[in-house]
C-alpha cells in the first residue's frame, strides 16, 4: 500500500505530541513519577508494561514515551495513517495500564543522537519530576531502539545542570536511569539488577497488548498476509487472546528463569522461586546509583 505524498505532509502538519493528559499529576506530590522511553509505539507497552500497571495501582505517576511515531512500522500500510493507527493503539493500552501515554512527532527510522533531541529527552525528564528513567540499551538490532538508549543516557547528569535546557528547571537530583532487557550480547548482555514479579498484572499486560493489533497481531515491519491468517481472527476474540497469552507468558516467563536469582534475592527464595513471569531492569551508571533501601521504596512491590 503506497501512501501519498500528500498525507505524508498533512499529517506532519497537523500532527503534534500528543498525550493522555492528568492535570491531576502535573507536580510533585509525594508519589513516585516514572519515565519510560520506547523508539516505537509497542517498545514501552512490551518492555515496562506490568510493572507500570503495578506502579499505577499504588497511585504512581507513570508515562510512557514513544520517541518517534512509527510512520513504517508495519508491512502493508504507512505514513500520516498508520502513525495515527498507531498513536491511537498506544493511547488505548495507557487506558488499561493506568499510565499516560505521549507519541513524538519524529519518523520512524530516522531518529539521530542530535543536540535538539537531547535538548527534548532531558525537557520531557525534568517536565515529569522523574525519580526513574527507563530506556532501552544502546546496543540493539534497531538504529530507533540504539539512539533511544544514546539519548537518555546523554540526558542523565544534564537533567542537573541549570544552564542546560535553562527554559525548563533542572531537577535538584539525578534521577534513577534504568535499562530495560533485551537478548543481545555485544560489547556485553543485559545484566538484570532488578526483577519484577508481574504475575498479579499479567493480564492487565495482555489487555493492554491486545490493543497494540498492528504490532501484536498483524506482525508490524515484519509481518504479512500469511501472518495474518496464521492468528485467530477479530470475529474470534477468545481464540485470539489465546494466542496472545501464551506467546507473552513464554515470553516473560524466559525472563523471570534468566533472572531467577534476582527475583529470590528480592523477593526471598520461596516467592522468589514461584515467580512465573517478570520484567527486568539494569542501572545504568550515568544516573543515581540506589542503595538497597532505596531501590524498595522505588520499587515497593517486593514486600506485597
Amino acid at each position: 500500500m503506497r501512501i501519498c505524498s500528500f498525507c505524508v505532509l498533512l499529517f506532519a502538519a497537523f500532527t503534534a505530541p500528543v498525550s493522555i493528559a492528568d492535570d491531576s499529576v502535573a507536580k510533585p506530590d509525594g508519589k513516585l513519577r516514572i519515565i519510560v522511553f520506547g523508539a516505537h509505539p509497542d517498545d514501552a507497552e512490551y518492555k515496562t508494561g506490568g510493572t507500570a500497571a503495578k506502579w499505577a495501582k499504588l497511585g504512581h505517576h507513570v508515562k510512557l514515551v514513544s520517541v518517534t511515531n512509527g510512520d513504517i512500522g508495519h508491512w502493508q500500510m504507512a505514513g500520516g495513517p498508520l502513525a495515527q493507527r498507531r498513536t491511537a493503539e498506544v493511547h488505548a493500552a495507557a487506558k488499561i495500564l493506568g499510565t499516560t501515554s505521549q507519541v513524538l512527532d519524529i519518523h520512524d527510522g530516522e531518529l539521530l543522537p542530535t543536540l535538539e533531541h537531547r535538548k527534548l529527552i532531558t525537557k520531557l525528564i525534568r517536565e515529569w519530576h522523574a525519580d526513574i528513567v527507563i530506556s532501552h540499551r544502546p546496543w540493539d538490532y534497531h538504529p530507533d531502539h540504539r539512539y533511544v538508549g544514546v539519548l537518555v543516557q546523554d540526558a542523565a547528569f544534564m537533567v542537573t545542570v541549570p544552564f542546560f535546557c535553562p527554559d525548563v528547571p533542572p531537577l535538584k537530583k539525578n534521577p534513577v536511569f534504568l535499562y530495560s532487557s533485551d537478548g543481545f550480547r555485544k560489547p556485553y548482555p543485559f545484566d538484570p539488577d532488578i526483577a519484577v514479579s508481574v504475575d498479579d498484572v499479567f493480564e492487565t499486560k495482555l489487555a493492554a497488548i491486545h490493543e497494540l493489533p498492528s504490532q501484536a497481531y498483524e506482525g508490524g515491519a515484519n509481518g504479512s498476509e500469511e501472518h495474518v491468517r496464521s492468528v485467530p481472527p477479530e470475529s474470534n476474540p477468545a481464540a485470539r487472546m489465546a494466542w496472545l497469552k501464551e506467546r507473552w507468558s513464554s515470553r516473560q516467563s524466559a525472563e523471570a528463569n534468566k533472572a531467577r536469582d534476582v527475583l529470590i534475592r528480592l523477593y526471598g527464595e520461596q516467592r522468589g522461586k514461584a515467580v512465573k513471569h517478570a520484567e527486568t531492569f539494569e542501572i545504568c551508571e550515568y544516573g543515581s546509583r540506589p542503595s538497597g533501601d532505596e531501590l524498595r521504596r522505588l520499587f515497593p512491590f517486593f514486600g506485597e
